[in-house]
């Protein structure tokens, strides 16, 4: 089992900054690789940014490329979101997912979930 915590969530004027942050407990941190998701009220949760287990490669969403960026710290067992330049429409909670890493890309666990981050874009 992974235990998954986020914070760094909050209330944020159009343009401004946050770091949300995920820490992690149980398996080892490292085996896997790391993504953070979001959903806003009443849409489908939506891949945001995955990064792998090395953290040497990183993928995004079109909607948050340039603005986020994924990192990670596996003596720490966190990973990190920086969010940049945001934008009413980024309001949602986040998540973030332990899974895996295809050539394609990061693949979601249906296991892994924190229990979110409420992130509030002001106009």
């Amino acid at each position: 089992q992974v235990q998954l915590v986020e914070s760094g969530g909050g209330l944020v004027q159009a343009g401004g900054s946050l770091r949300l942050s995920c820490a992690a407990s149980g398996r080892t941190f490292s085996n896997y690789a790391m993504g953070w998701f979001r959903q806003a009220p009443g849409k489908e949760r939506e891949f945001v940014a995955g990064i792998t287990q090395s953290g040497g490669s990183t993928v995004y969403a079109d909607s948050v490329k340039v603005r986020f960026t994924i990192s990670r710290d596996n003596a720490k067992n966190t990973v990190y979101l920086q969010m940049n330049s945001l934008k009413p429409e980024d309001t949602s909670v986040y998540y973030c997912n332990a899974g895996g890493w295809l050539t394609t890309g990061y693949l979601k666990s249906s296991d892994y979930w924190g229990q979110g981050t409420q992130v509030t874009v002001s106009s």
